[in-house]
């Protein structure tokens, strides 16, 4: 009987947790997703040190671009165009009263030199690497180059640590440019964040995270059996998912510091599944058959105080909290006949219908500022075929970001609002890709065994 039930639930949750599209042009997506803002140029020369570091101090260079360069939050000046003389300290640099050469290239140690054409940029960073016992350290600095004088141009300076190894310098480098964008007031950006996904490249559906670039896979669940829809803490402290391990889907919690299951109790039903953290990251939002049909609850975060949340004679699942107010709940509802993607309150009042009906939508997820959901949908295709879409919840405009290559879905926002990430098909076996949330700049991250369900969140 246990088993026929689990036959059943999977059917169910696979059937609700796939979506597709709308067919039509792509509107203008400015005042939809991003402002219509000019990113900062910036210069970003590579940071030197000694020769027996050459390995560490080219991965923690090409790391440190990398992470910049993916943030979309700045242009990136050529290093063609830098000056052939570089700063390492805040000393280096010359006054403004000091005369500069007429050489371009021999004008590195002064602001102008980077203000100036051909470089023109805001922003300079600079410094060097070294070791000390085991360690590798970094002295990194911000300035803007467009400071009359360099005693207002210093931004930060810092003293970074980390082990002596290609892991480390990729560490040093995340801390970095999570630095540069935080001191600029441009959010985190993506460097030092995580994804994580579903893999079944063990022979088994298991919970795996990985850098927002695809590097540095680890594998979070060891279970040997069905481990899929992870959610992230707000603090990147704890992952909660589903797991098939004991029979009927049920919730599990583990700490990411220690790997360690934390407690979370399930209620009595032949379906707990699709967690969701509460932006408080004291409360878990998830779906449950505990009174019949599967509906939406609210407990804490070791199960206690469950409470239930939507009313309806339809099947519902996937809550997503607004992050910025934790007063609103997107979810899948079948209360219409196909799934669709609804909103409602915290307390379950103020029931709307956000997609447009027609096809399946599922797998909405807010951004972080709380105004746009995102979802795959499959209006316009042929059953099976999804797309991703973006909605303004307040006006309903429309966004479409993924067109006709293969199966797209299970759209999460990056912590900056920057970008997405997604499960596709389009070249084959499921995989990770990102996207800017435009929808341009499209990266693949995976390619062992078949991969899905990612989210993304802090380290």
């Amino acid at each position: 009987m246990k088993q026929k039930i689990s036959q059943i639930t999977v059917f169910f949750l696979c059937s609700l947790l796939s979506a597709w599209a709308l067919l039509g042009q792509r509107p203008d997506l400015r005042g939809i997703i991003t402002e219509d803002m000019q990113a900062p140029r910036i210069a970003v020369p590579d940071m030197p040190g000694p020769g027996d570091l050459s390995r560490e101090i080219s991965a923690f260079n090409n790391t440190l671009w990398n992470d910049l360069e993916s943030s979309a939050q700045f242009q990136m000046v050529s290093k063609s165009l830098y000056p052939r003389t570089l700063p390492r300290r805040p000393e280096d640099l010359k006054s403004a009263d000091q005369r500069m050469p007429a050489d371009k290239g021999a004008q590195g140690f002064w602001l102008r030199g980077w203000s100036d054409p051909p470089a023109t940029t805001r922003y300079l960073t600079f410094g060097s690497l070294d070791k000390s016992g085991e360690r590798l350290v970094l002295s990194g600095y911000l300035y803007d180059a467009a400071a009359e004088e360099v005693r207002n141009a210093h931004i930060f300076g810092k003293r970074y640590f980390s082990s002596l190894d290609i892991a480390g310098a990729r560490q040093l480098a995340h801390e970095f440019a999570r630095d540069i964008s935080q001191n600029l007031g441009l959010g985190m950006g993506l460097a030092g964040t995580r994804i994580y996904f579903v893999s079944d490249r063990t022979g088994h559906k298991e919970i795996w995270g990985m850098d927002y670039d695809g590097r540095n896979e680890q594998q979070i669940t060891r279970y040997e059996n069905i481990s899929i829809t992870p959610a992230v803490s707000p603090d990147g402290s704890r992952i909660a998912f589903t797991t098939y391990v004991d029979g009927l889907p049920a919730i599990y919690v583990h700490s990411l510091e220690t790997n360690r299951r934390l407690t979370f109790y399930n209620q009595k039903a032949s379906l707990n599944t699709t967690p969701n953290f509460h932006p408080n990251g004291q409360q878990i939002a998830f779906a449950s058959s505990a009174t019949g049909r599967s509906q939406i609850y609210m407990a804490d975060l070791d199960g206690r105080n469950f409470r239930r949340v939507s009313y309806s004679r339809g099947l519902e699942v996937d809550p997503a909290i607004n992050p910025k107010t934790g007063t609103q709940v997107a979810f899948t509802s079948g209360r219409s006949g196909l799934p669709q993607v609804y909103v409602m309150d915290i307390d379950g009042a103020n029931v709307r219908m956000l997609s447009l009906g027609g096809g399946d939508a599922v797998q909405a997820v807010w951004d972080p500022q709380g105004e746009n959901v995102a979802f795959a949908w499959t209006r316009g295709f042929e059953p099976g075929n999804y797309n991703i879409f973006v909605m303004n919840v307040a006006t309903q405009k429309l966004v479409q970001l993924t067109y006709g290559a293969g199966r797209n879905e299970n759209p999460y926002f990056s912590p900056s609002g920057t970008h997405i990430v997604f499960s596709s098909n389009r070249l084959g076996d499921n995989q990770i890709w990102t996207m800017r949330a435009d929808g341009s700049d499209l990266k693949r991250l995976t390619s062992r065994g078949r991969n899905e369900m990612p989210v993304w969140g802090i380290r």
